[in-house]
Parts: C-alpha cells; sequence; structure tokens
C-alpha cells in the first residue's frame, strides 16, 4: 500500500448495552445484538441472517481484505507450495470385506474423494466399481462434506451421509449397488435432519441412525428398513446434556447406542440376530463412570465383553470383563489393572486377539494380546510420533492394520500380522514436491508450569535452524476434552519451517497427551491450568535460546480458540500475533444458554453458570470475551464460519468487536467470516489450504511488522 492511500477504515460495531442478572450476579454484553434470533435457521439457510448483522460481517471480510492485501502474493505462493506437495490423484490402501476390497481415492485434482471396490486381489485400476463420486456431488452445492460412508454387510447397499450447509445437519442416502454408478440411483427417499452417525445392522435389513433436534442435539437412535420403509423410534434419551450415537460391534453380533457426557457413560445392545428387538441395557450409568465394550466371543474362558473404563477411581482406564448373561456393574471384574500414567485410549477387538492404544508422555503404543493371554507391544523409538490402529471391516483376521507418522516421517501404513508379528508396509505418503526427513529434526522439550509440573513441547525445524533466539515460532495448543494433539506429519507446516521458522505444539493440560489425569488437571476448576501451560511453553521456547518475545504467533482453533483468547488478556506481550479458527471466545453468554447444541453436554466440562455461583465465577474470571481490557492486544485473526453450530458466527464477531475498542497497540484485529461455510471452514481438500495459506502468512506479516 503506498504511503499516499488512506489506511482502510475498521468497522466499528454499534453498542447497544445488554444488561444480564444471573444468579445473583450482573454483568453488559454491548454487542448481543450479533446473535440472529432465528440462528436456528440461519443454520439451514444462511442467507436469511438478519441484514444488519450480514452487512458488518460483510464489512468486517472487507476490512481483513485490505489490510491483508500486502500478504496476497505470499499467501499465493504458500497455497502453491502446499498444493504441490499433495499428489493429485491421492489413494489409500484398499481395505478387505469378504469378496471386495474397499477404499477411496482422488481423481486427479479433484476436491472429493472418490469411493470405490474392487474384486479381493484385484490390480490396482482393475475391476472398480464406483460407490460415490463426491467431487461430482460437490459441484451441485457451495459447501459439501461427507460424515460418514458405509457399505451394507451383504455388499448390496452404499450409504452416506451429506452436509450442503456447513451446519452438520445432514442427510443420508442409501444407494443400491444393483443400480448402475449414478448417485441418483438411490434405494429410498433419504433420511433427513439427522446428526451423520449412521449403521447397517449387521443382517443388512436395516439402516439405525441418530436423529438432531431443532437445538442441535442427537437425541433419539430410529431403525427403518434398509431401502426405504417406516422410520421406528428406537430409543430416545431424556438427559438433554447426553448426546447419544450407534455403531455396531466388530464382531457384527449386536447394534450398540452409547449416551453420554463429558464424565458419564452408558451403553445399550440390540442382537444382530434379532435387530427389531428392543434395546437392552448394558450398565446403568453412574455419575463419573465412563465405560465403553468390545465383544470378544474367542476370550480366553469363553465369551465376554471387555470393558475399557475410569470405574474405581481408575484415571487411565483399565480393563475389565463381564459374561454376556451379566453384563450390570455387579458382575464386572478387572482384567487389566490400571496402570497410573499409561492410558487406555481405546479397543479394537478381532477373533483371535485383543488390541488396544496406549499414550504416555505424549506417544503412543499398540498392545496386542491374544486368545492364550500373552501380549506384545508395537512401539517407536523416537522423541516424538504418531501411531494409530486404522479401522478395518474384518473381525475373523490376524492382520491388523496400523499407520505410523512423525514431525519429520509422511504417513505410513503397514499390515501387521498379529500372530506372526510380521509387518508389511502397504503404502507411504507420497510427496510431489519432494520431501527429505533428514533435513528436518524434530525434538521434545519440557516446559515447567507456574505449579511445577513439567508440560511437553514438540519441535520441528530445519535441521540448520539455529538455536540463537532468531527463529520466528508458530506455538500451536488445544487443551480441552482430553483431546490429544499429537506429533504427527503435516505437508501445511512445511511452508513456514522451510522458510526458517519452527513449529511448535504445546501440550497443554485439558489434552489427554499425558493420561487422562492430564485432561482432568485442565478442566473444570483447574481450567487455567491450561493457559499458564501455554504461557510457559511460550516462556521455554525463549529461555531456551529458540526464540524471543514479539516473534512468537500463537494459534489455536475451536476450543483451542479459548485458549487463544486467554493468553491474549493474560501474556499479549509474548505474541507477535495470534490466529485463533472458529474460536470459543464467549464462554459465559455460551455456557449461560441451554438452547445452544453444545451447552448441556459441556456443562461437566466447564461447569454450569445458570446455577452454580461457583461455576460463574470461574468462567467468568477467564472467559475471553468478558476479560477484554485496555491493554496492548498484539495482531489477531479470527476465522469464523456463518452456519459454524459448534462455535456460533456471533461469537468470534463479538470477540473481535470489543477487542478492537479495548486495544492500546496499532496491530489490527481481523474477522474473516465464510459466509459459505461451518466449523471445518471450507471442504475441498484444496480450498482449505486457502485458510491455512493465509494463517501462515498473517504470521510472517505480524513476525515482520512488530506493531507497536
Amino acid at each position: 500500500m503506498s504511503a499516499d492511500t488512506a489506511a482502510p477504515v475498521p468497522p466499528q460495531a454499534r453498542r447497544e448495552p445488554q444488561l444480564i442478572t444471573q444468579i445473583g450476579f450482573e454483568r453488559s454484553d454491548d454487542y448481543a445484538w450479533m446473535k440472529d434470533e432465528n440462528w436456528q435457521r440461519v443454520l439451514r439457510d444462511p442467507s436469511v441472517l438478519r441484514a444488519d448483522i450480514a452487512e458488518h460481517l460483510r464489512a468486517e471480510n472487507s476490512y481483513s481484505a485490505a489490510i491483508l492485501q500486502p500478504t496476497e502474493a505470499l499467501q499465493a505462493t504458500i497455497f502453491a507450495e502446499m498444493k504441490n506437495r499433495l499428489r493429485p490423484d491421492e489413494s489409500y490402501p484398499p481395505l478387505p470385506d469378504g469378496p471386495w476390497e474397499y477404499y477411496a481415492r482422488f481423481a486427479p485434482d479433484a476436491q472429493q474423494p472418490l469411493y470405490a471396490r474392487r474384486p479381493r486381489g484385484a490390480a490396482e485400476g482393475s475391476g472398480e466399481q464406483v460407490l460415490l463420486d463426491a467431487e461430482q456431488q460437490a459441484k451441485l452445492h457451495p459447501y459439501f462434506a461427507l460424515a460418514a460412508t458405509a457399505h451394507s454387510p451383504d455388499h448390496a447397499l452404499f450409504a452416506w451421509a451429506e452436509d450442503i450447509q456447513g451446519s452438520e445437519i445432514y442427510r443420508i442416502k442409501v444407494r443400491d449397488l444393483a443400480g448402475g454408478e449414478a448417485a441418483d440411483a438411490l434405494a429410498a427417499a433419504p433420511v433427513e435432519n439427522c446428526t451423520g452417525n449412521f449403521v447397517f445392522s449387521p443382517d443388512s435389513a436395516f439402516l439405525f441412525w441418530t436423529w438432531r433436534d431443532d437445538n442441535g442435539r442427537p437425541a433419539r437412535i430410529y431403525r427403518r428398513p434398509a431401502r426405504g420403509g417406516k422410520d421406528v423410534l428406537v430409543y430416545e434419551e431424556p438427559d438433554a446434556g447426553f448426546f447419544i450415537g450407534v455403531s455396531t460391534s466388530a464382531s457384527r453380533a449386536w447394534v450398540v447406542i452409547i449416551a453420554g457426557d463429558q464424565e458419564t457413560t452408558e451403553t445399550r445392545l440390540i442382537p444382530a440376530d434379532a435387530p427389531e428387538s428392543a434395546p437392552r441395557l448394558f450398565a446403568a450409568r453412574e455419575k463419573g463412570v465412563r465405560y465403553d465394550v468390545s465383544h470378544w466371543p474367542g476370550a480366553p474362558g469363553g465369551e465376554r465383553f471387555i470393558i475399557h473404563t475410569n470405574a474405581d477411581g481408575a484415571v487411565d482406564f483399565k480393563l475389565m470383563w463381564a459374561p454376556p448373561d451379566a453384563t450390570g456393574r455387579a458382575h464386572w471384574q478387572d482384567w487389566l489393572a490400571h496402570r497410573p500414567g499409561r492410558y487406555i485410549v481405546h479397543l479394537a477387538g478381532f477373533a483371535g486377539h485383543l488390541v488396544w492404544l496406549e499414550r504416555a508422555e505424549a506417544n503412543n503404543l499398540i498392545v496386542v494380546t491374544g486368545r492364550d493371554g500373552t501380549s506384545h507391544e508395537i512401539a517407536v523409538d523416537e522423541p516424538a510420533y504418531q501411531l494409530g490402529i486404522d479401522g478395518g471391516y474384518e473381525y475373523d483376521t490376524a492382520l491388523l492394520r496400523y499407520s505410523y507418522q512423525s514431525p519429520t516421517t509422511p504417513r505410513q501404513w503397514f499390515e501387521y500380522d498379529m500372530t506372526s508379528r510380521a509387518r508389511r508396509l502397504l503404502k507411504g505418503q507420497e510427496i510431489p514436491s519432494g520431501h527429505d526427513p533428514s533435513q528436518y529434526r524434530a525434538e521434545r522439550l519440557q516446559a515447567m508450569a507456574p505449579d511445577g509440573t513439567p508440560v511437553p513441547v514438540t519441535l520441528l525445524m530445519r535441521r540448520q535452524t539455529r538455536r540463537d533466539g532468531t527463529a520466528p515460532v508458530m506455538l500451536y495448543g488445544y487443551g480441552s476434552y482430553g483431546h490429544a494433539i499429537e506429533a504427527g506429519f503435516s505437508t501445511r507446516t512445511l511452508s513456514l519451517v522451510d522458510r526458517g521458522w519452527i513449529h511448535a505444539i504445546a501440550h497443554v493440560r485439558g489434552g489427554s497427551e499425558k493420561g487422562w489425569g492430564w485432561f482432568l488437571d485442565g478442566r473444570g476448576p483447574a481450567k487455567p491450568n491450561s493457559f499458564t501451560d501455554f504461557i510457559a511453553c511460550a516462556e521455554a521456547l525463549i529461555a531456551n535460546g529458540y526464540t524471543r518475545p514479539k516473534r512468537i504467533v500463537a494459534q489455536g482453533a475451536s476450543a483451542g480458540g479459548l485458549l487463544m483468547g486467554a493468553v491474549a488478556n493474560m501474556a499479549p506481550g509474548l505474541f507477535a500475533g495470534i490466529v485463533a479458527n472458529v474460536p470459543f471466545v464467549d464462554m459465559l453468554n455460551t455456557m449461560s444458554d441451554d438452547t445452544l447444541p453444545l451447552t448441556p453436554p459441556e456443562w461437566p466440562e466447564w461447569g454450569n453458570p445458570l446455577t452454580d455461583p461457583d461455576a460463574y465465577r470461574l468462567i467468568a474470571s477467564y472467559s475471553p470475551y468478558d476479560n477484554i481490557a485496555a491493554r496492548p492486544y498484539p495482531a489477531i485473526l479470527a476465522l469464523a464460519g456463518l452456519s459454524d453450530p459448534r462455535v456460533t458466527y456471533w461469537e468470534p464477531a463479538k470477540w473481535i468487536a470489543r477487542l478492537r475498542r479495548a486495544t492500546l497497540s496499532a496491530a489490527p484485529v481481523l474477522l474473516r467470516t465464510n459466509m459459505e461455510a461451518g466449523h471445518g471452514g471450507a471442504s475441498g481438500r484444496f480450498d482449505s489450504l486457502r485458510d491455512s495459506a493465509l494463517i501462515q502468512a498473517f504470521a510472517i506479516w505480524c513476525v515482520e511488522r512488530q506493531f507497536t
């Protein structure tokens, strides 16, 4: 922008103070007007957004585009780099199921995958039958995303759940595979108004699916004939704080309904040989007890259910068992004792083996147990990596699919014989533009939190990057719901790293990188630990000579946006910029609105400010929107989605409006709202890269500009 060109003028949202009185507390909200009274309609049809709100969001978009106009060439360059690291015709290893192998692949330069199958053992490209060409479907809509796809166990039907607004209001379509390859050769009228969660019954006769209510909550399970017919209510969850879903056991002996919130779960079972029967309660819900079950007909001692649970104070979970005819809590018996610090993440069952994933010190290992009771581990000797169990269709097999990747190593898919312990590399992720892992190094740093707790930080940098305090850093964090941010490979981060940046992940409390206790130490009353951990990670990067203050750009998304908003208030001087993607920043208002989809289920996570004064005080003490004050904030970029049902568009809009009035620095605070997408942003594999390119160009711009 030339010196004689007037600087863009930021929008100044009008202030309409609204006094809110709640359980003896008062607060004022100047920007409550940004929430459309008909927000539920907006999720279904963004075009009905109230005119004044739409005008304000468009003004914010125009301002952000004008401010970031000098970065457009850099954005285009980074986007091209990212795109060139993706194979135009990417494909994934096929998964066998009976006479077929099922797989997904991308046609050259397609944004959406093509789902297909071929006869088992056929050569690649031979005998392919297209099940769904999502690229062709996506061309019919401004937005298109799939929640799930599945074939029926008899291989006669193929179903998918599609979202065409970004609002996560899904439609399920079932295709008769005998009807040709046209996607409109449907076996029945689509299922409407669902969450995207569905399964075929093991006998292929029925489709079980999850209905969403007007507030976006999964509240009922229905059953309908797979080829069309009347929907029959199977189960309705009475607790508005519980979410529900449906699946089938790996043994294909049961349809499984699970209900739960952040701390309590409950399971019901329907026998596969009687899919029209009423669901049977496995074990009654018990507050604070989480459990899920794996059916193991071939277990030592006979058929059993293996129970993955935190019962009896097993913070990092243990394994128990129960006979099929007595599954109540009183009948559970220990099978694998609780081992503090070794968090059992989940189970995968096979006819002759039981497999589970464990996590300790921010790394994973896989444990395989056979019918004879012997166990062995699949582990990797690297400082930071990601090891995962990949799903499969077949139960009576000794072959396990798993994947490995690290910050320096692209993803690899392996087939592992659980009996002979031999492994075979099926495929390695290809980087068309080239990638030499030896040119990079990954490190694991331990930051010290204010309470003396060590917090892991995973670092990726070029091998020649010097530890002299000059490198800029992108520091990513999340820290909620027990979700672990693992040390995997990302083609996107390389654009920063190749420019001399360090990419760092702060494994803060609230995630489960160091076990379920790591999550519990960052939730509820302990939530502030997530924020102070992140700040400690930034300070450790400075103290250990990796970087300096104002050379760090922080990034977080969704609940990680809460983290970004909190650290912006607590330690703005550390950062050159902050990127908050669909940020959960208006916490006090959202947790006080029980009509929003996620509010009642999340009270166990954050507390209920509608009834609990202590929860109100706690949330009010760190809610980013409510703690904005006159201070020199760094440059901030907030990204939002108009049809986002998880973090509604008005949260970042209100946050930016209040920040802009409060900041004492010259650094801009920017909002960009995608008017045609939701929580996940753009849906295409290439279109989604544009957001990443924008974020990285913004980060580089912040460090170079050094706003004061």
